[in-house]
């Protein structure tokens, strides 16, 4: 009886492990700069915060966990994602870096090949993986531009994955949505943020608790 009665309970806690055998949440790890850190603004006012607001809203099961850093190239991005991979064995990685390479004139095959190699250890380690552009300002010159933006694309396109194109798309010209720097923005424009990522992001997330 005691052996019935163990199997029995063994049994219930089965919908509850995940595939590695355990009880946790599966997690939305993000691997960004200073616009998915939330720079200037308060705790929870990132589009990282309200989406993981949005997850838990919607029913969704996903845990957000932010490793964006302020500053953070896809060099940077690309050494700390292996560790990143392995302490939070996520089921999905939205990796929203480049801006800074560009900013600051970087090479942008350098940035190419950083981007390509965070995507295969991610998809390497069995994680879906979403792809967040990012555009520069037109002072950058119009070549150089076009050939930044076309990074995220190609890299999209070589490894399978879904790629929102412009995380700004909507309001990226109009200063007003800004700090001062003219580089972050501002709280209210953060929902807009969410709503550029949202369509592309729900295709690869577990379908929500009814």
């Amino acid at each position: 009886m005691r052996l019935l009665a163990f199997l029995f309970a063994w049994l219930l806690a089965m919908p509850a492990l995940g595939a590695s055998g355990d009880m946790r949440a599966p997690v939305l790890l993000v691997v960004g700069d200073s616009i998915s850190a939330g720079y200037g603004l308060a705790a929870g006012e990132s589009w990282v915060g309200l989406l993981a607001a949005r997850l838990e809203k919607e029913g969704y099961s996903e845990q957000v966990v932010n490793a964006s850093i302020s500053g953070d190239t896809t060099a940077g991005g690309r050494a700390r994602l292996p560790a990143l991979l392995r302490e939070h064995r996520p089921e999905v990685v939205v990796i929203e870096l480049g801006g800074n390479d560009a900013l600051r004139g970087g090479n942008l095959d350098a940035t190419r090949a950083n981007l390509d190699a965070m995507v295969k250890d991610a998809k390497d380690a069995h994680a879906k993986v979403l792809l967040v552009g990012m555009k520069v300002p037109p002072n950058y010159g119009s070549g150089y531009a076009r050939r930044f933006e076309q990074v995220f694309e190609d890299v999209a396109k070589s490894r399978r994955v879904p790629v929102v194109p412009y995380l700004f798309e909507g309001f990226g010209e109009d200063l007003s949505q800004f700090q001062p720097d003219r580089i972050h923005p501002k709280a209210e424009a953060e929902p807009k943020i969410l709503a550029n990522v949202w369509p592309a992001l729900v295709p690869l997330l577990g379908r929500p608790k009814p």
